[in-house]
């Protein structure tokens, strides 16, 4: 079930009418109903794929439980290691099984060795990168005695399935969201209502910034006709607002709703476009996935101890796995080995936190942030073509720009007077944002009817017509 769907739209006033109405002040019914109504929202999509996250949340309700009595080093870690192969496994069957054996085949190949191997028909399960790891994290904590387990099943299988988040973040951690559940919820009417204005801004950068953009961006990408630079240049830029409209859309509406319902979700995003170097971009970028790898992964690693050379290696292995993450392809790969390689010359010389305590943007600080924008824009290039070869091309003809390229694309009227409504769009977009910066503000706020108005207007015109996936849906 979309966000920006009619289903959807139907869907929400009938739980928060239920929620609040009906069974206002009875928690342990609110929270079952949570359940029942993720698991509706969740089934939508594909029923089969629900039994998925019941044995998830089974399994790691039951290991959590043992963890708590267990005493032995060795016994403990041995039900952590049932979580971890149990997760894992999942993952790596239902997203990443045809990958490695394709690239198994491969690597025979190219020293002249012909092996041949079936490949499944597998259907990724929608969210499933998202849910095991916010599984993950509550089994870690509690073996790391950081939380304790929670006693009632109801309530942490609310907090794997809740609805708002499942299929594509915040990834949240249970020392955040599962206490949520356990105490008595009243409606906020002030909270509810700072909820529904990032509905409305999460739906304007979903329909209006990513769905227009995404109808250039394919174009460009499919390689269904001859570009000229300029016109790859302006593909390679309008899919970082496209991905950035569409993820930290879905995310702001996910934790929009969630305000509807009294609860708080992480900050998943906080402007990453006006970020002066690659730390602070990741610093502000899908900030639920990068703290989880700091915590569960580039910490254990041993983080920033240890000699340059360990940490340089921490933080290549993070941004390696970073990208596999995203998806089974060499593709994601080389895109988190680019960013580890412009990290890592901040992490060498120590100036990897140089911008951790800045809040205002400054004048004499606007080429570094376009600069930053324009090494992250070339690397999103990676993310989204279909293979290495495709994306190396797309960035050399890039890098050819030259007069010529210019005029074929002023003398296209059509690609011109579209691409300008869409940076009109995006211009819009960056100026509530870094109105938000410059107030040192955490979100974009609507501070008045009229914007609410208008863009509640243009939502409704896109929310049902062709309703499109959010991009992050596939990982």
């Amino acid at each position: 079930m979309l966000f920006n769907s009619f289903e959807f739209v139907i869907f929400l006033p009938i739980v928060f009418v239920v929620y609040w109405f009906i069974l206002k002040g009875k928690l342990h019914f609110q929270n079952a109903f949570i359940v029942i109504a993720s698991y509706v929202f969740y089934a939508w999509w594909d029923y089969r794929f629900l039994l998925l996250i019941i044995l998830s949340t089974l399994v790691d309700y039951v290991v959590a439980k043992q963890l708590k009595k267990g005493q032995s080093k060795a016994f403990r870690r041995q039900l952590l290691m049932i979580s971890l192969v149990f997760n894992l496994g999942m993952l790596a069957f239902f997203k990443y099984f045809n990958f490695f054996i394709e690239s198994w085949l491969e690597a025979w190949q190219s020293v002249g060795i012909h092996m041949e191997a079936s490949t499944l028909h597998i259907i990724l399960p929608v969210g499933i990168s998202f849910y095991t790891f916010q599984t993950l994290s509550y089994t870690i904590d509690v073996f790391r005695k950081k939380i304790s387990p929670t006693s009632s099943l109801i309530q942490f299988a609310a907090f794997v399935s809740f609805f708002p988040q499942l299929v594509a973040g915040p990834i949240e951690r249970a020392s955040h969201l599962l206490p949520q559940f356990a105490i008595r919820r009243n409606f906020d009417a002030k909270f509810a209502l700072s909820g529904f204005y990032l509905i409305v801004w999460g739906l304007f950068k979903k329909v209006v910034i990513a769905d227009n953009c995404a109808f250039f961006v394919n174009q460009i990408f499919d390689g269904s006709g001859h570009f000229s630079s300029m016109e790859l240049l302006l593909g390679a830029v309008l899919f970082g607002f496209q991905i950035y409209g569409d993820f930290s859309g879905y995310s702001d509406i996910a934790i929009g709703v969630s305000r509807l319902f009294g609860f708080s979700l992480l900050t998943n995003f906080s402007f990453p476009y006006f970020s002066r170097d690659i730390a602070e971009f990741w610093r502000r970028w899908h900030m639920s996935l990068s703290t989880w790898f700091r915590d569960y992964l580039y910490i254990p690693l041993g983080g920033s101890k240890g000699s340059k050379r360990q940490q340089l290696r921490n933080v290549l292995i993070v941004f390696l796995i970073s990208g596999f993450w995203h998806g089974a392809n060499w593709t994601f790969i080389i895109w988190g080995l680019i960013h580890a390689l412009l990290f890592l010359p901040l992490l060498l010389f120590h100036v990897n936190r140089k911008h951790t305590n800045e809040t205002h943007l400054q004048l004499k600080q606007i080429p570094q942030v376009l600069v930053t924008f324009i090494l992250v824009t070339l690397a999103w290039v990676f993310f989204r073509a279909d293979t290495v070869t495709i994306a190396y091309n797309f960035i050399m003809e890039i890098l050819s720009f030259n007069g010529t390229s210019i005029a074929l694309f002023v003398k296209s009227s059509k690609s011109l007077l579209f691409s300008l409504i869409i940076l009109l769009s995006v211009l819009i977009l960056l100026l509530f944002e870094l109105r938000a910066v410059q107030n040192n503000k955490k979100e974009v706020t609507l501070s008045t009817w009229s914007a609410i108005s208008i863009c509640l207007l243009i939502c409704f015109m896109g929310v049902f017509k062709n309703p499109s996936d959010f991009i992050y849906f596939q990982f």
